[in-house]
């Protein structure tokens, strides 16, 4: 195991859990095996180059954030950029009726929190 690896493999477990996928998941996706990802995301196993650029692919994240690297992007934001690419293809009044939605978990949010409930 490689602290690079380590590293490596901790981003790749992050981003597959805000894709909001398993090991099995993610695993047949990439038509492998469960214990592969398991082995990568521990850092015991090496991910090739194309490997890596699936990972990104599917998870919807860059290989720069996957690597570490400066100017990466957090798979949170990545995932809401591409929220955003979807809600432009909405006609108008359905993307009113997500708006309102979201409007709505936000009032819960902030009144769960306020130890308020509904």
């Amino acid at each position: 195991m490689t602290e690079e690896g380590i590293r490596i493999g901790a981003r790749l477990r992050a981003a597959r859990e805000e894709a909001g996928l398993s090991q099995g998941q993610a695993a047949k996706l990439l038509g492998t095996h469960r214990p592969t990802i398991s082995e990568i995301e521990a850092g015991r196993r090496r991910v090739q180059a194309d490997e890596l650029s699936q990972f990104a692919k599917m998870y919807h994240v860059s290989v720069s954030w996957l690597l570490g690297e400066e100017g990466g992007v957090d798979p949170h934001e990545e995932k809401a950029r591409v929220a955003a690419r979807e809600l432009m293809k909405l006609k108008a009044e359905d993307l009113d009726r997500v708006m309102n939605l979201v409007k709505s978990f936000r009032r819960d949010a902030t009144a769960l929190k306020g130890g308020k409930r509904r």
